[in-house]
């Protein structure tokens, strides 16, 4: 009969799946925030390269950019 590996042993006084666990939900937290981050710095890229006009139809002004690109973040 087989058997499935398992994880044993103790890593700082837990077990080693627990902290591998909590390793890769921390890796994982951190990687969705630097897609978040770098997803909105491209929507300010994108904005910013827009004309004063174009900004102006979609009722942004230069200025506000920022607080339009972070406004579910700051200003909710």
């Amino acid at each position: 009969m087989a058997h499935a590996p398992t994880m044993t042993g103790t890593v700082a006084g837990r077990p080693l799946r627990a902290w591998l666990e909590t390793k890769l939900a921390a890796f994982g937290r951190g990687l969705n925030a630097y897609m978040e981050a770098r997803s909105r710095r491209d929507q300010v890229e994108q904005l910013n390269a827009l004309s004063d006009a174009e900004l102006a139809r979609l009722g942004i002004t230069r200025d506000g950019i920022v607080r339009y690109v972070f406004r579910d973040v700051f200003y909710s």
